[in-house]
């Protein structure tokens, strides 16, 4: 793609960056057929190609943002597949962050929408916070059908329907400390607790820890961990993002110093795949450039992890149906597609791979409350490819997916660690003792 940008305008190191992922936009249009707001809505202006052609005139003429350009790339989910379709490379992942930060800059947006983005920031990355808000939101649960009528409050309705009934968080597997094998010990790791996770399901802490353990391997939780920036990156909240960031590395590089880590592992996906692009978030930073590179080559997803161990022979091959959803953060992101998948496999489960494994669920982030109309139909167009595979549980890698597929559908839904701990010598998961019940 040919640009037009001064010499003045390319002094800025994010411009140019733009600028270079820009020139390698070919036009061909390969990115239309795998991105779900194009295939949902059927407007060009909502593919991944539309979109760059928005960015390319937005940054070039230095205009703020405005109504249209706004409202296209709000729709953008970042599930990145059309990164993975792409045949000549464009990171399309880069270009529209910087987009989204030109935006949050130079466009005010409609007052309730102002606030509800504004809110969101201000609670998610905070599990104290997020915690609070669970618990209140069972007050406002019942008004949640008022609320969807009205078009201002359709997000506020979103976030009481994707609001568990009841908060979590507080238990030893969610706060710092270390867990030690029974056995010798053949690694050390830190595992990223997070924000939303540990509120929305503390098990997955739980299994992920028991399983490190039975195969020899220290977990660490270390002090002072928070949000990885990632749920604020992606609003285009970027002093946010970056501050949540640098205090991560803060975080972990101690641990490095003093311990010693083997890797950083990742459960949530999402966040696995803003945490291994610190080193490019923080590549003009002097004071940070180096050790986000550092944390960025230690991250790693959990199933990346163990696919490098020796785990033992499955003690409950349960012979279980599980419809494996790949999350957009794990596919798309990572290039982690079929690791999960063989790991279910080696452990005693049928895995299937439902149609369209590669459309998001429509989860992505705060997507589902801030766009709850096509992250609706992307939910239940995701839930009819896997209930068409007929399965006893569904698995992921990402507790956003988890929450918004199962926000729609009967079938057991957890992460899958759960079931390779159960499988390796775990208790069974809860969320197939109450399927039991």
């Amino acid at each position: 793609m040919q640009t037009n940008f001064s010499i003045a305008q390319l002094a800025d190191a994010n411009v140019a960056e733009a600028e270079s992922i820009l020139r390698n936009c070919v036009h061909c249009g390969f990115c239309t057929a795998t991105c779900p707001t194009y295939v949902t809505l059927g407007n060009e202006m909502d593919s991944p190609r539309g979109r760059i052609y928005l960015i390319k005139d937005m940054l070039e003429n230095e205009r703020p943002a405005d109504e249209v350009v706004t409202k296209h790339i709000d729709r953008c989910l970042s599930c990145l597949a059309c990164m993975t379709t792409c045949p000549s490379g464009v990171h399309y992942m880069h270009l529209v962050d910087h987009a989204r930060v030109h935006i949050e800059r130079t466009y005010k947006r409609p007052f309730m929408n102002r606030i509800t983005r504004d809110a969101l920031a201000a609670v998610l990355p905070y599990r104290g916070r997020f915690k609070a808000a669970v618990v209140l939101a069972k007050l406002g649960k019942p008004f949640a059908g008022i609320m969807e009528k009205i078009s201002a409050l359709k997000p506020v309705a979103a976030m009481l329907r994707l609001a568990p009934a009841s908060g979590v968080g507080g238990k030893p597997h969610t706060m710092p400390g270390s867990f030690a094998p029974r056995e010798e010990r053949k690694g050390r790791v830190a595992i990223l607790s997070g924000c939303a996770q540990p509120v929305l399901d503390d098990g997955i802490n739980l299994a992920t820890i028991q399983l490190l353990n039975r195969i020899g391997v220290e977990v660490v939780l270390p002090e002072g961990e928070t949000c990885c920036g990632s749920l604020v990156h992606h609003m285009g909240k970027e002093d946010q993002a970056l501050s949540l960031a640098r205090h991560m590395i803060d975080v972990w590089t101690s641990e490095i110093e003093q311990g010693g880590l083997d890797a950083i592992i990742i459960t949530t996906s999402g966040c696995g795949t803003t945490i291994k692009d610190y080193g490019y978030m923080l590549r003009n930073d002097p004071a940070y450039a180096a050790k986000a590179q550092a944390v960025s080559k230690l991250a790693i997803d959990v199933t990346e992890y163990l696919a490098t161990q020796e785990l033992p022979e499955p003690k409950t091959p349960s012979g279980m149906t599980v419809a494996y959803h790949s999350a957009c953060s794990l596919q798309h992101g990572q290039k982690i597609k079929n690791t999960p998948k063989q790991l279910l496999k080696a452990a005693g489960f049928d895995v299937k791979e439902p149609a369209e494994s590669h459309l998001c669920c429509g989860s992505a982030g705060t997507y589902n409350i801030l766009q709850p109309g096509i992250a609706g139909q992307l939910r239940d167009r995701k839930i009819a490819n896997i209930e068409n595979t007929q399965p006893d549980v569904i698995a992921a890698g990402n507790i956003g997916c988890l929450t918004q597929i199962g926000s729609g559908t009967d079938i057991p839904i957890l992460h899958t660690v759960k079931l390779l701990n159960w499988a390796y010598g775990g208790d069974m998961p809860d969320e197939l003792r109450k399927g039991k019940n």
